[in-house]
């Protein structure tokens, strides 16, 4: 081998590495300008790669964009899978997992503003995606193990199911940074104001363990 030449293993991680890159600037552009309005070549200009090498690893726009769409699923997905609410009573694990997913839409905006984008595209990239079971069952997973713990229990009412209670925390936790602005324009209140940060996380707690905990409806 001629040297200073790359190693295969090392023009692997190199190939990693510049897909990884791509796909964190891409991320921010979509976010900010949306699937509409961003452009490959202003995501070439800000990474470290061409326009022909985002075509090379993607195959076009819209495949990065799912691939943007798939990683920033993928991530929040990570996270359920890992929080430890095995030891936790079925009311602490479910309030775990309702701050977990507070934090981390708090933390990741573009997420939010992604989640957006594609609900005005009628989801349709997301259709197209090659993991998307993938994507709903760790939240699913966790969240039912939870549940059948609460039911089991006495605790929770029987009438409720995992994906309920996914859209409830999912609702609140979206509305805080897709509707901040006119949410704010109108109200004059910051939905993502440091001030209320506390407050507003113990409420979705408080929400989810109330809704699951109530006597059903005779």
């Amino acid at each position: 081998m001629a040297a200073g030449a790359a190693t295969p293993g090392e023009r692997v991680r190199d190939a990693e590495r510049t897909r990884a890159e791509i796909i964190d600037v891409a991320t921010h552009e979509f976010a900010d300008q949306g699937y509409a309005g961003a452009r490959v070549d202003e995501i070439a200009a800000k990474t470290r790669t061409t326009k022909r090498m985002i075509y090379y690893y993607f195959g076009g726009k819209e495949g990065l964009y799912l691939a943007v769409l798939e990683q920033a699923y993928q991530h929040i997905r990570a996270l359920e899978q890992k929080l430890d609410v095995a030891h936790l009573e079925p009311v602490e694990a479910l309030r775990k997992l309702a701050e977990l997913t507070f934090d981390h839409h708090e933390e990741h905006q573009d997420f939010v503003r992604l989640v957006a984008i594609e609900n005005i595209h009628y989801a349709q990239h997301l259709l197209k995606s090659e993991v998307r079971e993938g994507l709903a069952a760790p939240a699913l997973d966790v969240l039912t193990r939870i549940m059948q713990r609460g039911v089991a229990g006495g605790l929770f009412r029987d009438d409720v199911d995992a994906l309920d209670v996914h859209m409830i925390i999912s609702a609140f936790c979206i509305f805080r940074g897709a509707n901040r602005y006119t949410f704010r324009a109108i109200f004059d209140r910051d939905l993502l104001d440091p001030a209320l940060r506390a407050h507003q996380r113990q409420m979705i707690g408080d929400l989810v363990v109330a809704h699951v905990t109530a006597a059903p409806p005779r």
